[in-house]
């Protein structure tokens, strides 16, 4: 992979002992944060959710998806992030513009944009009739805390999650890295091999420093668990991806019903749809929607 291409790792550490990814999401985050138009806090907050929701669905196998929710009581709102198990990733912020002083280490404040009461919910669509869902109450606000939280809590599995966006301050904002790794220990981990892993993890720097500096989501691993302990798995490309469409919304429109569609033809003379997930717009012409409502009507 390039250097300036996201992907994804996936590992088996410590003779299976451990699993581990690692990715980069500066991509990503960049497209999420140009096509919400999204300030410094808020650009942070949901490049943050959105690394997570990546690397929570590639866990999974084909057709399965899920969608995170985070609802804290901050200034950002709601942040939704839907993701599947080959790579793909959408998201949006309930409130896009949101900046806030640094905090007392200098860095981006996201736990005062995410607020410190509400919850992270996952949502899994695993193709059975009913679809999982876990929920755990927030415990910081900066998101990856609330995630090792929801992994140890709904999926009784103990982690250790890293997520991490780096804005530059000197250039309108912009996204200069992202990035993000997931640590999970299998029942057979030896009381050493943690040890190990504590110290390394209270070394490491900022993911989305290293990722700026050059280092690949390999050279993450290696630092947080040693080269020698890393056997990489699968290497898998990733993207943000949204399969919203003019005919996915014109079957979502019939539903509103024949009155509100003359509405729309009569007093509006057309419509407008947008895409929550990532901003596209479509634009229905009178003509358009009176085709629709005799669909409707038949």
């Amino acid at each position: 992979m390039t250097k300036n291409t996201d992907y994804l790792v996936k590992a088996l550490c410590f003779n299976g002992e451990i699993r581990a990814m690692a990715t980069r999401t500066t991509g990503i985050v960049r497209e999420a944060q140009e096509r919400h138009d999204t300030w410094r806090a808020s650009t942070a907050a949901l490049g943050r959710t959105l690394t997570g929701a990546l690397m929570l669905g590639s866990m999974h196998k084909n057709e399965e998806t899920l969608t995170v929710k985070i609802q804290g009581d901050g200034p950002v709102g709601a942040i939704v992030a839907d993701a599947d198990a080959k790579g793909h990733v959408k998201g949006y912020i309930q409130n896009p513009q949101v900046n806030l002083p640094a905090n007392e280490k200098g860095k981006i404040d996201v736990s005062g944009a995410v607020g410190l009461n509400g919850t992270l919910s996952v949502v899994k669509d695993l193709g059975l009739r009913e679809p999982f869902t876990g929920q755990v109450p927030l415990v910081s606000g900066e998101l990856a805390e609330d995630f090792t939280y929801y992994l140890a809590n709904s999926e009784q599995v103990p982690s250790a999650v890293g997520l991490s966006v780096l804005v530059d301050n000197e250039n309108n904002d912009a996204v200069k890295a992202a990035g993000g790794f997931m640590i999970q220990v299998m029942p057979n981990a030896s009381e050493e091999t943690l040890v190990e892993i504590e110290t390394r993890l209270a070394q490491i720097p900022q993911v989305s420093n290293l990722l700026d500096k050059g280092e690949t989501p390999e050279e993450i691993l290696y630092r947080l668990l040693g080269k020698e302990n890393v056997e990489i798995l699968e290497t898998m490309p990733v993207e943000f991806y949204c399969n919203c469409s003019k005919e996915r919304f014109s079957a979502a429109m019939m539903t509103l019903g024949v009155d509100e569609l003359t509405q729309m033809i009569e007093e509006d003379e057309g419509a407008e749809a947008v895409c929550h997930f990532c901003g596209e717009k479509y634009f229905y012409t009178p003509e358009e929607l009176q085709d629709l409502r005799d669909e409707a009507i038949s």
